[in-house]
């Protein structure tokens, strides 16, 4: 097993205790196997990346965007590295998991469920 990245960690708790209003609300609702059982972790580093909350085992990676992402080319190539490394990436709005939290998280329940198995298995 490779030791942590210390920069990477670091990185990593500074943005856990930074977290904005959405990212909070959800993660209350994604912790602990809340949603369909599967166990979610927040700010987790993925390669050249800390992604706001990933389940690993159906490998789904969630993101809570401001608006500073629209159109944000970086996103884009964030989302084709994890596309191309087996993730699946859902993005939601700040203004949608504060005002629809309910829907956020079917739509999340809903891509857990046709989650592919993992490589590994």
């Amino acid at each position: 097993m490779r030791p942590a990245n210390e920069i990477k960690t670091g990185r990593a708790r500074r943005l856990r205790h930074a977290a904005t209003d959405a990212e909070t609300a959800l993660w209350r609702r994604l912790r602990s196997r809340q949603v369909n059982g599967s166990k979610f972790v927040r700010q987790e580093p993925i390669g050249p990346y800390t992604v706001d909350f990933v389940c690993r085992e159906s490998r789904l990676v969630v993101e809570v965007d401001g608006g500073q992402h629209a159109d944000n080319a970086g996103d884009v190539v964030r989302d084709k590295w994890l596309a191309d490394h087996n993730y699946r990436v859902l993005r939601f709005w700040n203004n949608d998991v504060l005002g629809n939290i309910s829907g956020v998280l079917e739509t999340i329940a809903d891509a857990l469920a046709e989650a592919p198995p993992h490589p590994d298995r």
